[in-house]
């Protein structure tokens, strides 16, 4: 079925990227979905995968045909057009990250498939000052609350599949891009605010209906 958990939270996750970000990093792009979404909005971006299939679909993939008309915009007021994102298959554990960086890193269900807390190290560390990291995060059920906000997102995920599976039959939408390789998270709910609130002093962490997590991480200003 087509539904995708990661894409009906692009719209929560652009509402945290400042208005005047310039360089973003996607890690985990996967088939470019995001990543497109980010250079819509004029960033310019670098997206990483450590799957060549991934990056092979991402890269073949056409912009417009995932944007609607609204996202096929003009470039954002006072900035000029960029280039589509640039992919390239790398493992963010130990790809060179520029120090301080990027005004914008995002990862979409990533970073349960490496090390948490030193991933999370890393791309605090290429946060340019005043960036922002926001993380769609999958974590383990463990604790009764965790199984009472599944039992509630399944009715809600049903419904979802059939109506995207539906809206794609009537308007012949071509077959679906490869799947990304699945891991099951391992961190529960409550280890990833306790790693984050060490880590990312002031960060947000959420959790999300449809087996997801929000962590947003506001870098510091330079006085």
């Amino acid at each position: 079925m087509p539904f995708d958990h990661n894409d009906h939270y692009h719209r929560l996750i652009s509402r945290q990227i400042p208005h005047r970000a310039g360089r973003a990093l996607d890690v985990g792009c996967g088939t470019g979905a995001f990543a497109h979404r980010l250079a819509a909005r004029g960033l310019t971006v670098e997206a990483v995968d450590p799957s060549a299939e991934m990056i092979a679909a991402a890269r073949r993939r056409t912009p417009a045909e995932r944007r609607s008309p609204a996202e096929r915009r003009t470039p954002v007021a006072g900035r000029p057009a960029v280039d589509g994102p640039r992919f390239r298959r790398a493992d963010i554990t130990r790809t060179e990250l520029s120090p301080a960086g990027y005004d914008v890193i995002t990862c979409l269900a990533s970073l349960h498939h490496v090390p948490f807390a030193p991933t999370l190290g890393r791309l605090r560390d290429a946060l340019a000052p005043g960036g922002v990291l926001v993380v769609l995060g999958c974590y383990a059920e463990w604790t009764v609350t965790d199984h009472a906000w599944s039992l509630a997102a399944l009715p809600v995920n049903a419904t979802a599949r059939v109506a995207v599976a539906a809206g794609e039959r009537l308007r012949g939408v071509p077959s679906q891009p490869p799947a990304p390789p699945v891991r099951a998270p391992e961190l529960s709910l409550a280890q990833v605010r306790g790693t984050a609130a060490t880590l990312l002093p002031g960060a947000r962490v959420r959790r999300l209906l449809l087996w997801r997590y929000l962590l947003v991480h506001h870098a510091p200003r330079v006085p």
